[in-house]
């Protein structure tokens, strides 16, 4: 694994080590914060305005049938024996509309009559299903009792009673009278919790079984002492405390939060829970959102990183192989295209040889013209001669004044190249005078690059030798 590839890689795990720590702790603060906020505001707070509710609907009722069990009126009826059920049947009535309930009733422990605001509806008995309320309701003892049942006087229709006990100034029995309110107007306030807030909220008795619920196959038979989870902390909820007090528990692979409170009037248990995951769900979206974002962000980074070290490695290298002056490869980068060339020619018998230039007379044009203008007749010799060869050929800076071309082929190749190049540099527009000499050599079996340079250059001496004599003649 190359350098650059370690960095890219030990980049990329840093951010995404960095994003996916980043977010994994952001969500850890945001769940805790969630649920503490639910524990000790939220839910308590919900419970709170449910309960308001509650109360104010189920206070007039009880405050009715309270005063029912103590109206002079009805007492003075049952004792002069229930002889005419109009007076009853019109005082039920008059209640019934004056406070819009559901139905009005009373039941005589004297005749057994069940009396309500259409008159008699029936007499109780106790191997009447209907009629198991009334029968354990006396057996207590207790002075009031809230109970939710169906209502046989309004077509089974499920509804709240309000209990009361009737008694004389002995404190005999003499019956039961309460008022019913359509269980609707409080499951109405439970569906609008759980439709604003995604939060289950119930009633319970002191016994923890289901009173009011929106689901309705629960009341009447659901107990929390003995459903779910939520069993294992139902006798806490169940101590009597009129103070909101919050619990957890675990059910089928879901943790709940609730909260409870005691309404010392009803008699029952407003309990408010909720699960901590569907509270959680704008937390885990933000969460998969910010890893997505951070996951793209990253790949951005990455590619931008690569981009950049490619390009500066590019620059780096092309330094590292070129002559700063000219722009012609280096001795570096010549000796890593000797080794490929003679690699070549060695397993496929590729030919390549070496062409040397040196520029005549090029210490008097640094004398005369000085070193800038020197230095600019390299510039313009390199830049002529890598346009002249092919791109397979490769043009190297060897000395001060001279250069060195390896090119495929071989000898023929070689004459015309360096033809080719004569002509080029013959055309360069300067003040100066531009020539030069040239040796060649093919490379053989062997070779290095030493030793095909000296073989060039003995070849360019015997060319310059042999042009002095033909000057001198």
């Amino acid at each position: 694994m190359s350098v650059k590839t370690k960095l890219i890689t030990a980049l990329t795990l840093i951010l995404v080590v960095a994003f996916l720590a980043t977010s994994l702790v952001n969500y850890a603060f945001t769940k805790a914060a969630v649920r503490a906020e639910l524990l000790n505001s939220s839910l308590p707070l919900t419970g709170k305005n449910i309960y308001s509710e509650v109360h104010s609907d189920m206070l007039r009722p009880i405050l009715v049938s309270t005063s029912m069990a103590h109206d002079a009126f009805l007492k003075e009826w049952i004792e002069a024996g229930e002889k005419d059920v109009g007076p009853i049947t019109d005082y039920l009535s008059q209640l019934r509309e004056k406070y819009d309930f559901l139905t009005t009733f009373f039941v005589s422990a004297v005749t057994d009559n069940y009396y309500y605001q259409g008159g008699i509806l029936k007499k109780v008995g106790p191997r009447d299903p209907h009629d198991v309320w009334y029968y354990a309701f006396v057996r207590t003892g207790h002075e009031f009792d809230l109970d939710v049942d169906s209502n046989e006087a309004e077509n089974g229709a499920l509804t709240i009673f309000a209990n009361f006990r009737v008694t004389d100034e002995k404190g005999r029995l003499l019956g039961v009278a309460g008022v019913g309110v359509n269980i609707n107007r409080v499951t109405a306030l439970l569906e609008q919790a759980r439709a604003e807030y995604s939060r289950e909220v119930y009633l319970v008795d002191q016994d923890g079984l289901v009173q009011v619920h929106r689901d309705r196959s629960r009341i009447e038979r659901y107990y929390i002492t003995k459903a779910g989870g939520i069993r294992d902390v139902a006798p806490a909820i169940l101590a009597a405390n009129d103070e909101a007090r919050s619990f957890e528990y675990d059910w089928d692979g879901q943790h709940y939060l609730l909260s409870a409170r005691y309404i010392p009037e009803l008699k029952w248990y407003l309990i408010v829970e909720q699960s901590e995951t569907s509270a959680l769900v704008s937390a885990r979206n933000n969460l998969v959102r910010t890893v997505i974002i951070g996951l793209l962000a990253t790949v951005l980074i990455i590619i931008l990183c690569t981009l950049t070290i490619n390009h500066y490695q590019g620059r780096l290298e092309r330094l590292a192989k070129t002559d700063p002056l000219t722009g012609a490869a280096n001795r570096r980068a010549l000796d890593e295209a000797f080794e490929e060339s003679a690699y070549k020619a060695g397993r496929y018998g590729i030919p390549f040889s070496v062409v040397i230039l040196d520029l005549n007379k090029f210490k008097a044009i640094n004398d005369v013209y000085g070193h800038i203008k020197g230095d600019e007749v390299l510039r313009k010799v390199a830049e002529t001669t890598r346009r002249t060869i092919r791109p397979t050929d490769l043009l190297a800076r060897w000395g001060g004044d001279e250069f060195v071309i390896l090119l495929d082929g071989g000898m023929a190749e070689a004459e015309a190249l360096i033809h080719r190049v004569s002509c080029a540099l013959a055309e360069i527009e300067t003040d100066v005078n531009i020539s030069f000499s040239h040796g060649l050599a093919q490379f053989i079996e062997g070779d290095s690059l030493e030793t095909m340079t000296h073989r060039a250059d003995q070849a360019m001496y015997r060319t310059k030798e042999r042009s002095c004599k033909d000057e001198d003649l």
